[in-house]
């Protein structure tokens, strides 16, 4: 029994430093927000600290911003289905058997390891209107097939699809562009299509049994028939839990991107809720409200994966 509760004090001891830290960086700053959402707090103490109840969610419902940039936020996950099977797609390939196989695995994961921070530059760089290499390229395609354009304005743009006129002899000018938040979601979708999710796409197609594509085979089923009837539905637990965190991931993103590369703007376009709490609290020192902001996108974050735990979970059982 001594020996026991010595094992049992030890083991406290290991776990204490961690805990520790936990208490003070996770449940903490989780508490202290729950607390200041019902509250005035502002961090420029020009009026005094009180309890307002429930002030602040009927504030916020009636936020025009708000529901802006919670559109926003949705608008910036139109990407993700591309992204998954973008992953999907290289795993695929990356799953056979050829030369080189290693090195082009690195080389498509390489990127993950590199600083979000610096992407971003880099993509801001890549992007800028008048001496981006996109536009270069852009601009030296069109003199090739004889057509004049406007350079795509791409962060700097408020649409969605931003008016670049393309003349040619003989044809009507047409309009067709991009605006800065299409922008960031192919930013975002170069960014994950070689990421983890492939990673996880090349753990599970490795898992797949050999003996039932071989089956699938000798019936005389196709490659496509056989990825269809036999590797998706293998596949169906590794695309759930994927949706489900790029859903979770989706909801909570658009802050790095808002603050390196736009600053939430032009207009407001690329600001996300989660941009929009950051300047609540230390820009606006609005602690209360933007406390209310993230306990709501809390409340987003879990009635989306209940819904996707609910359905999506019986989906994939079902294949």
């Amino acid at each position: 029994m001594k020996n026991r509760h010595g094992q049992f004090r030890a083991a406290m001891a290991f776990l204490a430093p961690n805990f520790a830290g936990f208490l003070l960086f996770t449940a903490g700053p989780v508490i202290f927000s729950l607390g200041a959402s019902f509250t005035n707090s502002n961090l420029q103490q020009t009026v005094p600290l009180r309890f307002n109840g429930v002030s602040n969610l009927k504030e916020l419902l009636a936020d025009q911003s708000f529901w802006l940039y919670f559109v926003n936020t949705l608008y910036m996950m139109l990407g993700m289905p591309f992204a998954i099977f973008g992953a999907l797609w290289l795993a695929v390939m990356l799953n056979r058997k050829i030369r080189g196989l290693g090195a082009y695995r690195t080389l498509l994961y390489l990127p993950s390891f590199a600083s979000g921070v610096a992407l971003m530059i880099l993509w801001k760089s890549l992007y800028n209107p008048d001496f981006g290499p996109i536009n270069e390229a852009l601009r030296h395609s069109l003199a090739l097939l004889h057509l004049h354009a406007d350079s795509p304005q791409w962060l700097q743009s408020t649409h969605s699809l931003a008016a670049l006129d393309v003349e040619k002899v003989g044809i009507a000018p047409k309009q067709f562009g991009i605006g800065a938040r299409d922008a960031l979601i192919l930013m975002g979708v170069w960014t994950a299509i070689g990421g983890n999710n492939m990673l996880l796409y090349l753990a599970a197609l490795t898992n797949v049994p050999e003996e039932l594509l071989e089956a699938a085979q000798l019936d005389g089923a196709s490659p496509s028939r056989c990825f269809w009837s036999v590797t998706w539905p293998q596949l169906a637990p590794t695309t759930f839990f994927i949706l489900v965190m790029s859903i979770i991931g989706g909801l909570q993103g658009g802050f790095e991107q808002a603050r390196i590369m736009t600053s939430g703007g032009p207009a407001g376009t690329t600001t996300t809720l989660a941009y929009y709490i950051y300047s609540l609290a230390f820009e606006q020192f609005r602690i209360g409200y933007a406390s209310a902001v993230a306990w709501v996108l809390f409340a987003f974050v879990f009635v989306a994966t209940l819904i996707n735990w609910r359905f999506g979970n019986r989906a994939a059982n079902e294949i």
